[in-house]
């Protein structure tokens, strides 16, 4: 792997671009310290000068500010994650007055957490949060609006279908039906098929 030769290419190349008039300085931040790249040989005076940082999560102390500990909850193990992100709602709710800032960070947590572990079922998730947590997220946002629009939809259809007897009372032909309704003549022939 090859990181910091790209690391350090990336960087020259956007001061080169740019006209920086201020200082820089470049953050490395790696879950552990074995995953660091070995080729630092020939960067050494950049990678060990005030320029660069390097930080190693699973070094860092437990209890450190919330950014840090969202960072840890995305390196944590899977057993660890779901305690990781219960513990860091109340912290969430004591060290924010900020209420979007706060929704924000629950939204942040619930989408780690549906990533990190795709084979935990949305109930569980859900129960990790309060009710009035979750429905403050933006992933529940918006299950309950995708809900209410499917809802909507099917009432329409089945309204739509519904009218279709009547339509053919009136010597309306399936072609003129499926026009009027915007439906395709198909459903209109299998609702004609139901009754």
């Amino acid at each position: 792997m090859r990181f910091y030769s790209r690391f350090f290419s990336e960087i020259f190349l956007y001061l080169h671009q740019t006209d920086l008039s201020n200082n820089w300085q470049g953050v490395v931040i790696y879950p552990r310290r074995s995953v660091e790249s070995v080729e630092t040989a020939c960067y050494g005076e950049l990678i060990n000068s005030s320029r660069i940082l390097r930080f190693y999560l699973e070094e860092l102390r437990e209890g450190e500010s919330l950014g840090i500990s969202m960072l840890q909850l995305i390196i944590a193990p899977t057993a660890r994650a779901i305690e990781q992100g219960k513990q860091l709602i109340p912290r969430i709710r004591q060290e924010l007055p900020n209420l979007k800032q706060q929704q924000e960070l629950l939204e942040l947590i619930e989408t780690i957490l549906v990533y990190k572990l795709p084979q935990v079922s949305r109930k569980e998730i859900e129960a990790m949060f309060s009710l009035s947590d979750l429905k403050q997220t933006k992933v529940y946002q918006e299950a309950l609006e995708e809900g209410r629009e499917e809802g909507r939809q099917e009432g329409e259809l089945a309204a739509k279908l519904a009218s279709i007897p009547r339509l053919l009372a009136l010597v309306l032909n399936f072609e003129q039906i499926a026009q009027a309704l915007e439906l395709d003549i198909e459903q209109v022939r299998q609702a004609t098929q139901r009754e």
